[in-house]
């Protein structure tokens, strides 16, 4: 393996474990849908019922 290799695979390793960090960190905080657009505005059920209407939602527009 050249070190071309080994830098490829620690970025690989560093951007799975940042991401494997943000979604344990978020759900000790008690989100219940990491990611989704209407977070705390929604029961957890994201995308079955998204909120109706505000400038911030796609009905709005």
């Amino acid at each position: 393996m050249n070190p071309t290799d080994i830098i490829a695979i620690a970025a690989i390793v560093l951007i799975v474990g940042l991401a494997v960090f943000y979604i344990v960190r978020a759900k000790k905080r008690g989100q219940k849908c990491i990611g989704c657009p209407y977070a705390k505005q929604c029961s957890g059920k994201c995308g079955q019922n998204p909120p109706r209407g505000g400038e911030d939602s796609p009905a709005g527009k």
